[in-house]
């Protein structure tokens, strides 16, 4: 413990603008935590700055982090595990107030935990494998992702009649309402289709 008793620290998070942090701070508070870190970010939301300062102000093997409720530390079961190996690895304590088997400092909540780190990779490879799925279908059905095309049919005939008519890329542009880019790239798909 390098000379200092263990520390409880806690965090708590309200989404919007309109909740306050008063019932969780009084839980916390409840609960022994001596430092609290308040935020006021969504659950969702990538950059946490106090979240980040929470974690960095946990000492090693000295402090233990509590929550009211699992929704308020991580945004999903992954973020959950990144957290809790980033505290295990510092020695630190992790307990759920609303819920007594998540605690790191107990035989059950490592056995907890574990299976929610199982969860985390389990879901990580299903995520990826329905990507990779979803890529091979639309390669095989001659779909190549990204935006739909916003030039109609009947906007590249009128854009090769102009064109057969000896008309400029620029009035060409100009009449049928898109940039020089978007009609020269029409002109070159025309071109290759009809070189096909």
């Amino acid at each position: 413990m390098k000379g200092y008793r263990m520390a409880i620290v806690g965090y708590a998070r309200v989404s919007s603008t309109g909740q306050g942090h008063a019932t969780q701070v009084e839980k916390l508070k409840a609960a022994g935590a001596t430092k609290i870190f308040e935020e006021k970010k969504s659950g969702l939301d990538k950059s946490r700055p106090v979240l980040a300062e929470c974690l960095q102000y946990l000492r090693d093997d000295a402090d233990m982090l509590i929550v009211t409720k699992l929704d308020r530390l991580a945004r999903s079961a992954s973020h959950l595990h990144q957290i809790v190996e980033e505290l295990t690895a510092k020695g630190v304590g992790f307990k759920v107030l609303d819920d007594a088997a998540l605690d790191t400092t107990t035989r059950t909540g490592k056995l907890v935990f574990g299976i929610l780190a199982s969860i985390a990779e389990f879901e990580t490879a299903l995520r990826k494998e329905r990507q990779l799925e979803g890529i091979a279908k639309a390669k095989a059905e001659g779909r190549t992702g990204g935006r739909p095309a916003m030039v109609k049919p009947e906007t590249r005939a009128e854009i090769a009649r102009l064109n057969g008519e000896g008309l400029s890329m620029r009035k060409i542009a100009a009449h049928v309402g898109f940039s020089k880019a978007t009609v020269q790239k029409e002109l070159a798909r025309l071109a290759k289709a009809a070189a096909i």
